[in-house]
């Protein structure tokens, strides 16, 4: 069979790429996903945290504009109901400083059209009675406690939140045949071959054979394996990286409202989920996002105890009344970290019809609708509602590495 575009992969990234194209009327777009289901790669394991804040302000621009449309999630996907909504929990940093910090972060969140609050010790714990504004770090080797400073200027970001990420997804995937897309799942591409004239000829695992134009690797933490396919070499260190992420009961002695909080003592962030049931923790530190995995199909989803414990010894001294008597539980996904500047390679390649959506490092959830139309503009031409003025050329795989404030999902 014959298509005008295929992108492999459909997860977050390869649903919006396709969604944006559609809109701007592509027609004969394919979707490949090796997955038996939506959301079975990186997406379903994303903790989904929509926060505006990076160092470059590009980056920022481009988070801004891709959780624009998880707020207004039914009108970018012109669809009556859909599975997912917004949780405009907003964004607490905790960045334990003198304040220099929350002040310089809060005049450029301004600057890029981004609202926040800066918060002092006394109006965060007002805000959020649940929290200790603890400055000093905690000690996650022994445990052992400390007298509390409290302290300090925090920002808050107000329009931050979090989205389901498989309910999202769906809504994608509803979208997207209302649109007349196909989507294939349980399908893997075993062999692609650049024929005469215009086309690639892209084998799959069931025998069938098709021919396109145009093959966009959205294809996350396998996304190395199909450039060798392509012949598409490149001087980026795109590494799938086991993710580590715990999930707990919230006991009734949290009281009040808990925002998303990026909390730099501890080297944490949480978020609640379950209708505030439930809490969500992992690491923002880059010593945790070190671990390659050689096989993206197999690699261990267990978490580890020692982990654990201090990642959740770091939430309840951010959390004092966090009964710990009841055992969380954990699961593990997969980052795919361009370890040069954790920021993604996108764009066209040298071999042509053959474009990439490869490296997010942890971010591509919430600029997974920003990203998309990034693609579909610079493959089409055309300017939609909810794109995002950040031009192709900041991501695109021959820049030089974005500077960056560090080498982490916090970047």
């Amino acid at each position: 069979m014959n298509y005008d575009m295929v992108i492999v992969g459909g997860g977050i990234i390869g649903l919006n790429i396709a969604y944006q194209c559609a809109r701007r009327g592509a027609q004969r777009i394919l979707v490949l996903e090796r997955g038996a289901g939506v959301g079975e790669g990186s997406t379903g394991a994303s903790s989904a945290v929509c926060r505006h804040r990076y160092s470059a302000d590009d980056l920022t621009v481009l988070a801004r504009d891709g959780i624009n449309a998880y707020r207004h999630w039914q009108e970018y996907l012109t669809l009556d109901n859909t599975r997912a909504s917004f949780q405009n929990e907003g964004v607490l940093w905790m960045p334990c400083d003198n304040g220099e910090w929350a002040h310089r972060e809060h005049q450029r969140l301004d600057d890029l059209q981004i609202r926040s609050e800066i918060l002092s010790a006394d109006d965060t714990s007002d805000r959020f009675p649940a929290f200790a504004t603890c400055t000093q770090q905690p000690d996650l080797i022994t445990g052992t406690d400390h007298p509390c400073d409290h302290g300090g200027l925090n920002l808050f970001e107000k329009d931050g939140g979090y989205i389901d990420p498989v309910s999202a997804a769906q809504d994608l995937v509803d979208a997207l045949r209302e649109r007349g897309v196909e989507l294939r799942f349980n399908t893997q591409l075993v062999s692609m071959q650049r024929e005469d004239g215009d086309t690639h000829s892209l084998a799959l695992a069931n025998g069938e054979t098709i021919s396109t134009a145009l093959v966009v690797n959205a294809a996350g933490p396998w996304c190395e394996s199909l450039n060798t396919m392509a012949g598409f070499e490149h001087p980026w260190s795109l590494t799938p990286t086991r993710i580590q992420v715990f999930h707990l009961d919230r006991p009734s002695t949290l009281e009040g409202h808990i925002p998303v909080t990026v909390d730099t003592a501890g080297g944490i962030y949480f978020r609640t989920q379950n209708r505030g049931q439930q809490l969500i923790v992992s690491s923002i530190l880059e010593a945790d996002e070190e671990e390659v995995v050689d096989d993206a199909d197999n690699f261990r989803r267990e978490t580890d105890d020692t982990f654990g414990a201090q990642k959740l010894h770091a939430l309840q001294h951010r959390l004092p009344g966090l009964d710990l008597r009841s055992k969380p539980s954990g699961y593990c996904g997969l980052y795919t970290i361009n370890r040069q500047d954790v920021h993604p390679v996108l764009g066209p390649t040298a071999i042509e019809g053959y474009w990439v959506a490869n490296g997010f490092s942890g971010h591509g959830f919430k600029l997974a609708p920003a990203i998309g139309a990034m693609v579909a503009r610079g493959l089409l031409g055309e300017t939609r509602e909810f794109d995002t003025e950040v031009p192709l050329s900041f991501l695109s795989v021959n820049r030089t590495p974005v500077k960056v404030d560090s080498l982490s999902v916090m970047a």
